[in-house]
């Protein structure tokens, strides 16, 4: 790995908040593993973002002990406000981050790293969500953290699989066009980063990482996971009105895809659309089941059916309708939400019924009978995606193709 300006190659953030228990073995961790493992300048910031123990005392006496290593003192809390702070100033070519508990395995910085400073790719990430990662945290934050990645995933309609691990690069010039356009300054922020870099077109890399849950973290999973959603929210809404310059990131930083999508046979749509239903059928019944004896039946199902039905719209539309790009995702999410509130009224009857015909049903008979009701909602789906969801796409696109087809003749 090489530094193609001869300056600073790589420079790696620690965002900090009230860290003065692990700040230090953490640091000479790191500082250590870099001066074995990196022949590049490299340079390690410790981003304190308004602690009130004992953190600061501890960073300037590390900046002033260790060579290449950086303490700021930020005024602000959020990971994301120190991460831009300290990324916007950088003069590194390459800019990291990793969390200070270390829950990553450091040997995985030389593959994070390396792909951009090479320029093979633009972002780089650490993945808990392959099959090959070696993760180890509890059941709890493990059904959390899917989740979320599988709501973004039908949501956004993003690739990457990770957008929480701690553990991420960027080069500075993807970083330099994409940071004004992030608003988020929490956590948020990196997952924000990575849903307009994907869309700007550029090249996320991926790596699988060995990662151990941090039992003693001080983060709020409830609130953060509300703020991810209302950031969801959030970000589909900038990227349907065209907030984002997304265009002009393209223009300058993008990579265009190598194959056109083939759309498959109306056969194939029906087969694909088929396991889709079946997966999603099951998908609800875990979640039914999982959130039932805590919310109750009619919260259970709502919630339920509407995680399942994001995710079912964005696996529709990418695995059986064969669409793909984000022309009208949103739109189309927004048509989806439709068909998912006459899927509930559906079920909602259903069960409504079954409580009128037996005081006191059990989960059991509960989850038959919103099955039997998901069957039928299954078929009115396919029929609605299919005559008005992705008919007006492929309606837009033939279009669009008769008007420009003449231009060109013309031309000629």
């Amino acid at each position: 790995m090489t530094s193609s300006s001869g300056g600073l190659a790589i420079e790696l953030v620690i965002p900090v908040y009230n860290e003065e228990a692990s700040l230090a073995a953490s640091v000479r961790r790191v500082v250590a593993y870099l001066d074995d493992a990196f022949q590049v300048p490299w340079q390690v910031t410790i981003a304190d973002n308004a602690s009130t123990d004992g953190t600061r005392d501890i960073g300037e006496a590390l900046a002033s002990e260790l060579k290449g290593v950086k303490y700021r003192r930020l005024e602000t809390k959020g990971r994301g406000y120190a991460l831009r702070t300290a990324w916007s100033e950088s003069e590194a070519e390459v800019l990291a981050y990793l969390d200070v508990d270390l829950s990553t395995d450091l040997a995985a910085l030389p593959p994070l790293l390396a792909p951009l400073l090479s320029g093979h790719s633009d972002l780089s990430i650490g993945t808990r969500l392959r099959r090959d990662s070696r993760v180890i945290r509890g059941p709890k934050r493990e059904f959390i953290s899917r989740t979320y990645n599988a709501m973004l995933h039908g949501a956004l309609g993003v690739r990457f699989s990770d957008a929480q691990c701690g553990f991420k690069a960027i080069r500075a010039d993807a970083a330099k066009a994409l940071l004004p356009h992030v608003e988020d300054n929490a956590w948020f922020f990196d997952t924000e980063l990575l849903v307009l870099a994907e869309r700007a077109g550029l090249r996320i890399h991926e790596i699988p990482v060995d990662w151990t849950d941090d039992p003693t973290s001080s983060v709020n999973i409830k609130q953060t996971a509300l703020d991810d959603m209302r950031g969801i929210i959030r970000v589909a809404g900038s990227l349907a009105k065209g907030k984002v310059p997304l265009p002009a990131i393209y223009a300058e930083l993008g990579r265009r895809p190598l194959l056109p999508s083939v759309p498959p046979s109306f056969f194939g749509q029906v087969l694909r659309f088929g396991a889709v239903g079946a997966l999603s059928t099951a998908a609800f019944a875990l979640l039914y089941l999982l959130i039932q004896p805590m919310a109750g039946a009619q919260a259970a199902n709502f919630a339920a059916l509407l995680i399942t039905a994001v995710l079912n719209t964005a696996a529709n539309r990418r695995f059986t309708f064969g669409i793909r790009g984000p022309e009208h995702y949103g739109l189309q999410q927004f048509q989806g939400l439709i068909v998912f509130g006459l899927a509930w009224a559906l079920t909602s009857s259903s069960l409504l019924g079954l409580h009128a015909m037996v005081t006191q049903p059990g989960a059991a008979a509960e989850l038959i009978t919103l099955t039997a009701a998901n069957v039928v909602a299954t078929i009115l789906r396919f029929a609605l995606l299919k005559a008005w969801v992705f008919r007006s796409r492929t309606a837009a696109r033939t279009s669009s193709d008769q008007i420009t087809v003449p231009s060109h003749a013309s031309a000629a």
